[in-house]
């Protein structure tokens, strides 16, 4: 059973299970021109929140060592994810601007009225690559398993090429499970990492 922290906001209940710093490994298995990259991985993942709709997120990984090789830090990541819905009035923003009215969705009935048909509620996830690629997907958290596609990538003049990814998270006999998939390097959408993660905190 999932316990529920009391002073979550409302829009974020439905995403509480992701919450925690998360550890573990994984496998990159991706093709590069003639080759084939395959290689173990490990990674930290942080969920938490401020107070605020949404979940702040960053994950960390390094390239496991091979014999007697050392660990070698491989990338990270940063975002936010929140349920999809439209601002109002009573949401901060643009910029640092302050909300003028109350708060919308603030209880579980006004959250509710966001679910979907399926049983699920619309999510949008803001994730930024130290790589110069940013992402946005929109996709639902239904239960213990998150569905998310790419809406828009955004690249930097310098970044190689990366045009659309999909991602899939659940939460598995206690362990946060993902896979992700990508379209990069002039290849069409396929399978590029996969991990399994063990709560630490």
């Amino acid at each position: 059973m999932r316990e529920i922290p009391a002073d979550l906001p409302s829009e974020i209940v439905p995403l509480s299970w992701l919450l925690g710093v998360w550890e573990g490994t994984g496998v990159i298995d991706y093709p590069i021109g003639d080759e084939k990259v395959s290689r173990e991985f490990g990674q930290r993942v942080s969920f938490s929140h401020d107070g605020l709709s949404y979940l702040n997120y960053s994950s960390f990984t390094w390239l496991v060592g091979e014999g007697e090789d050392e660990d070698e830090p491989l990338t990270a990541e940063t975002g936010y994810w929140r349920l999809e819905r439209p601002r109002q009035d009573g949401d901060v923003g643009p910029g640092m601007l302050p909300a003028r009215g109350p708060a919308p969705f603030s209880d579980v009935d006004a959250v509710e009225s966001l679910r979907r048909p399926s049983g699920g509620f619309p999510l949008e996830v803001a994730i930024v690559h130290p790589d110069g690629v940013s992402e946005l997907y929109l996709g639902e958290v239904n239960g213990p398993r998150i569905d998310i596609g790419t809406d828009a990538v955004m690249r930097s003049a310098g970044a190689k090429n990366y045009s659309a990814a999909t991602r899939m998270y659940g939460l598995v006999d206690g362990h946060l499970l993902w896979a992700w998939d990508i379209a990069a390097l002039g290849q069409e959408l396929r399978s590029h990492a996969s991990a399994r993660l063990a709560k630490v905190d």
